[in-house]
């Protein structure tokens, strides 16, 4: 039979390479050679050379064709000579009939293939061994020398698809790795910032039944509240009990981002967008595809961004910056705020249309003062996060009444204020019962309120030096820097010391 060569290679080489998926192609390749080499069974093997053994990867036959994963080991004392085999050759091997030949007698009984014949084609890419094709067909003697050379033919499109479909399963592999990883340090996260939420079914009780009422839904939530009420905390809530708890959960803190980089940060960019832009970027938006996008202090956001943010809202789209290209989204997007956004679209500095498309769920989380059945637990839980955080061997016993004062503080700085103190608390304690720094317990009343120190007196001085003594209170007595009193005060630190001296306050080391 004459046969073409060029368009035999150009077929077969269309086949074998023409699929990652390894019994797709070993079926299309099987079904096309059996026409032109007798055959009832191909087997692809990976040589693997830390194991000093052969891998099936996959066997076809007329009916189909399957992945497999079956070693072969190769005895110890034929290393050299399959070694030396395997290395640089391109040579097909004819097993017609049982051999006393080592290797092959191996290969015949390994493949379990008594009364047949073999052709074994190695496999190699810069004299790196990869493996082999083993074609095989029943009965004694059926393979020529004409057979070997024209499997010997498609040696470089079997050894292409070999390596290219064990770097693709690596990939998986790796991808499958991933993924575990993945959802392994997502439960870590959680499990760090906590599983549960302090006051759920107290002061929190009320937001935690608006809660389980949006989380369901893809509908925008705007989560309202005082700086340091927990609102990411909140929002953490809706997204890990929603259907999208499996995917991305993305922040924003759009106060953070300066107005230069907000656009590319949150819809990316193209390569030459702009001065900088080397390289493609995808922005917070896209990389929340499939989840929730958490965009926390909305209010600060510019009013370019507020335009397409719109966009996003009422079409699920965007375009990066310096693109044409309009990309789906399929996200969920939770804000939060701080600010009073009916004033500022009174105002005219945000979007009165975007307001609307934001505040169709809206929750207000209560301040901290305003939920006081709530500090016991959150100082407890506090108190054990973070003496583990500062190694220490036993979370240290509280003073008589410590609770007590803290549940009567204003807390303007809510949890997180809370959670500074009893972290600022057990830096400085050393033993015996744990102290709380009082100054936070100081109101504003007391401090600003009418003019009158705490006893009752009105004058000039006395409400001085109660104020001095607060602020000295808050910094340890710290007087310089940034953060001492005589820059909270804005005053110049000599300045200070001169009425301190005068007003009989102590200061250094007197103090």
């Amino acid at each position: 039979m004459s046969i073409d060569e060029r368009e035999f290679f150009h077929q077969a080489t269309v086949r074998i390479c023409g699929s990652l998926e390894i019994e797709q192609a070993m079926m299309e390749c099987f079904q096309y050679l059996k026409d032109f080499i007798p055959m009832d069974e191909m087997i692809m093997n990976h040589y693997d050379p830390d194991l000093f053994a052969v891998r099936c990867v996959a066997r076809a036959t007329a009916e189909n064709a399957q992945k497999v994963n079956r070693i072969i080991p190769m005895p110890r004392y034929l290393k050299d000579d399959v070694v030396k085999r395997e290395e640089g050759t391109q040579e097909v091997v004819v097993i017609n009939r049982p051999d006393r030949e080592p290797v092959r007698r191996l290969v015949w009984d390994a493949l379990e293939v008594a009364h047949s014949s073999l052709l074994i084609l190695h496999l190699c890419i810069g004299g790196v061994p990869l493996g082999g094709v083993t074609v095989r067909a029943s009965g004694y003697d059926r393979y020529t020398g004409e057979h070997a050379r024209l499997l010997a033919l498609l040696h470089d499109p079997f050894a292409v698809a070999a390596a290219n479909i064990h770097e693709h399963e690596e990939v998986l592999r790796l991808k499958d790795l991933l993924n575990d990883e993945n959802r392994y340090l997502k439960n870590e996260l959680r499990h760090v910032s906590g599983d549960t939420i302090i006051g759920a079914e107290f002061g929190l009780k009320h937001v935690m039944q608006m809660v389980r009422q949006a989380a369901p839904s893809d509908t925008p939530v705007l989560l309202l509240g005082e700086t340091g009420v927990g609102k990411e905390v909140i929002a953490n809530a809706i997204h890990y009990s929603s259907p999208r708890s499996d995917g991305p959960f993305i922040k924003v803190n759009c106060g953070a981002i300066p107005d230069a980089l907000m656009d590319s940060e949150l819809f990316g960019h193209e390569k030459g967008a702009f001065t900088g832009a080397v390289s493609k970027k995808r922005g917070r938006f896209e990389r929340a595809h499939g989840g929730t996008i958490f965009l926390d202090e909305i209010g600060d956001l510019p009013m370019q961004a507020q335009i397409r943010l719109l966009r996003v809202l009422q079409q699920k789209e965007i375009e990066r910056v310096g693109g044409t290209e309009t990309i789906s989204l399929n996200i969920r997007i939770i804000a939060a705020t701080h600010r009073n956004l009916e004033n500022m679209v009174t105002a005219g500095t945000f979007r009165e249309d975007l307001w609307y498309r934001l505040s169709v769920f809206p929750i207000r989380i209560p301040p901290l003062r305003q939920r006081r059945e709530d500090i016991p637990m959150l100082a407890d839980h506090f108190l054990r996060r973070k003496s583990g955080e500062l190694k220490l061997k036993t979370i240290p016993p509280l003073a008589p009444g410590a609770m007590d004062r803290l549940t009567a503080c204003p807390w303007k700085g809510n949890v997180r204020e809370l959670e500074n103190v009893v972290e600022r608390a057990l830096l400085r304690y050393k033993n015996g019962p744990l102290l709380f720094d009082p100054e936070p317990c100081v109101s504003r009343e007391e401090t600003h309120g009418d003019g009158a120190s705490g006893d009752g007196s009105i004058k000039l001085d006395d409400v001085i030096f109660k104020h001095i003594e607060g602020i000295l209170n808050r910094t340890g007595g710290k007087i310089n820097g940034s953060d001492g009193a005589a820059d909270l005060l804005g005053v110049h630190p000599s300045t200070l010391r001169n009425r301190m001296k005068k007003l009989g306050i102590p200061y250094g080391r007197n103090r």
